[in-house]
């Protein structure tokens, strides 16, 4: 897509705009046009300076989409599913991307099409951020980045979205209330998702990502134990054979995984395992049983009890219940 089709494309958007909620005339939601995919485009605009905004659909194919040079807002960019890759970022399932303000280069953006498009946005602009530490404050050193200049290229950092962001955003997504309720309670979760990301942020500018030294030859095992792990998804080895199979005793694997992974070697698979499931049930294509045994479960109650753990339903209820066998 030229930018000129883009523009007509976001013109085609507006004028189909629907208000899904009667007591808001800030909340609008633009189906997609059928040639280029199935779903919509949702914006919220809450107090001014924050607002959300909702892609939720599937690509008929692959997307090229020329972007011009721009001036951008502070945005928390959430991929509960789908991916794209443009100059500055490539974001896959279950990562964010964190923009400062500032200046947007010309670019390209490509979007394979492979998975189901369910991205949450949030956009603030610099003087909500700034005002959060008061009259007369400054930014802390750490974020003083996210606030950038017409001079020079806004920052960019992708991150993993974290089981708790996860909640959050499928808490946007599934707001059950309307009106005033509705923004109160779709503000806070919006505060709650930055929070909860800038603190990623601050850890990531502050360096503390190993406490320990690892060399280089024992980081490049622990990245073959994680590909043996999903290689074996169905029967994955103990942590005795899988520290056997790299060469590494179990307690330098069990300590080494949770610096370069941060979680546990078990936990790590476990969390895998609910990313897959969850992005197989949106693809829509297996029954729940099928999905249960392709990510490695025998037990269809501990897969249930985990899924629902995980993202607050039942596997059978999830996006597309026609599969729920």
């Amino acid at each position: 897509m030229s930018e000129q089709v883009w523009a007509d494309y976001e013109e085609e958007l507006i004028s189909q705009a629907q208000y899904p909620d009667l007591e808001d005339q800030h909340d609008l939601l633009m189906p997609q046009p059928a040639w280029l995919a199935q779903g919509y485009v949702r914006e919220i605009a809450l107090r001014d300076g924050i607002t959300i905004k909702v892609d939720h659909y599937k690509m008929r194919d692959r997307w090229e989409q020329a972007n011009p040079e721009g001036e951008e807002a502070v945005r928390f960019h959430c991929h509960l599913s789908g991916d794209h890759l443009d100059a500055r970022t490539e974001v896959g399932n279950l990562e964010y991307s964190l923009y400062g303000s500032g200046i947007t280069p010309k670019q390209t953006m490509i979007c394979s099409g492979q998975f189901p498009i369910v991205e949450v946005t949030i956009e603030m602009e610099p003087e909500v951020l700034t005002a959060f530490v008061g009259r007369q404050g400054e930014l802390p050193s750490e974020f003083q980045h996210l606030i950038g200049s017409t001079s020079q290229p806004s920052y960019a950092r992708v991150g993993s979205l974290s089981p708790t962001m996860q909640r959050v955003l499928w808490q946007i997504l599934r707001c059950p209330y309307q009106g005033m309720t509705k923004r109160m309670y779709l503000e806070s979760k919006a505060l709650e998702v930055a929070a909860l990301m800038l603190e990623q942020e601050r850890e990531a500018q502050q360096g503390r990502r190993l406490t320990i030294a690892l060399k280089p030859d024992e980081v490049d095992r622990i990245h073959l134990a994680r590909e043996i792990l999903l290689r074996n998804l169905e029967q994955p080895p103990s942590l005795m054979e899988l520290a056997r199979q790299v060469g590494l005793n179990d307690n330098s694997l069990k300590r080494g995984f949770k610096q370069v992974f941060g979680q546990p070697v078990f936990a790590y698979l476990l969390d895998y395992r609910m990313e897959q499931a969850q992005q197989l049930l949106m693809a829509g294509e297996l029954k729940v049983g099928e999905v249960m045994q392709r990510v490695g479960f025998r037990s269809r109650k501990y897969f249930a009890e985990a899924f629902r753990k995980r993202f607050g339903v039942n596997p059978k209820d999830y996006l597309n219940p026609k599969n729920s066998r």
